[in-house]
């Protein structure tokens, strides 16, 4: 299927202003359309697979994959697992029960506090912030490919374009389903999509946060707002130096902090580095048609 840049007016190439949003619309009913129909695609068709899960977190991003899976599927085909931690904000499980009981899927709370403590009790009981993070992360990974292999579903990834260029997600945890729906989505654009298919206003309006550590928002761990990163990021994959934004007006040390943490985050989105001895090393060498 063709990649949509989709967007709801014409995008003049020529203006590249750094205070203006205009290379970031989208033409969200087309792209909600698009993204319904690449779910079917990846997972109907080329795997005969009819049933999908996911960590539903109270957050925009799992709430938009859970709306197009819902249209994808159908609700009844829709796992969503609600997976607090003992720190987890109140405010997402509540925030999690809307989008279930807007759309009717499938629900469970796993509870991964044990499941992380036993770990922490036991062998770090000195661990960091980010640490604990990070091992909430990878639970919460477990129990979604678990539960997926006990339904005979796929478990779906539901992190953004702006995340992972900035490697801000726990490698191998939020990065590890087959299938992402937005994972070609800026953040600024998942907000955007979000009003259109009907994500409720209390998640869409609310900071952004990944409820690892108390008090944290995403933007606070950036030091840059999602809307100035997504206009540097826009122009960044395009190839413009940090000169060349910089000349535009962009301010320069957001442009540096944006480049830092693409530039310093390249191996967190790749597969394992594999030192190849043949011509048909995995992933390398041999691919298979549609891999390409």
């Amino acid at each position: 299927m063709a990649l949509p840049i989709i967007r709801s007016t014409p995008f003049d190439p020529t203006h590249q202003d750094p205070a203006h949003s205009d290379p970031l619309r989208i033409n969200a009913p087309l792209v909600a359309k698009w993204l319904v129909s690449f779910l079917e695609d990846e997972m109907i068709r080329r795997r005969n697979i009819r049933k999908a899960v996911l960590g539903l977190s109270g957050g925009v991003d799992s709430a938009v994959v859970a709306y197009l899976a819902a249209r994808a599927f159908g609700p009844e085909n829709v796992y969503a697992f609600r997976m607090p931690y003992k720190t987890s904000s109140a405010d997402s499980i509540a925030h999690a029960n809307l989008v279930v009981d807007d759309l009717g899927i499938n629900v469970r709370t796993l509870e991964i506090t044990k499941m992380v403590d036993g770990y922490i009790e036991a062998h770090e009981p000195e661990i960091s912030p980010s640490r604990l993070g990070n091992v909430c992360a990878r639970c919460r990974m477990i129990s979604i490919f678990d539960q997926s292999a006990k339904v005979g579903a796929l478990p779906l990834g539901t992190g953004n374009k702006s995340e992972r260029l900035f490697g801000y997600y726990t490698w191998h945890a939020d990065d590890s389903p087959p299938i992402n729906p937005i994972g070609d989505l800026f953040k600024t654009q998942v907000w955007q999509l979000a009003h259109e298919i009907g994500v409720p206003k209390e998640i869409i309006e609310k900071p952004a946060s990944a409820d690892l550590i108390k008090g944290q928002t995403d933007e606070s761990d950036f030091g840059i707002t999602y809307e100035k990163a997504d206009r540097i990021l826009h122009y960044l994959i395009q190839g413009y130096t940090k000169e060349k934004l910089i000349d535009l007006g962009f301010p320069e040390a957001d442009v540096h902090l944006v480049f830092r943490r693409v530039d310093g985050t390249h191996w967190k989105r790749r597969l394992p580095t594999v030192a190849m001895l043949s011509s048909t090393a995995i992933g390398e060498y041999y691919l298979r048609p549609v891999d390409y």
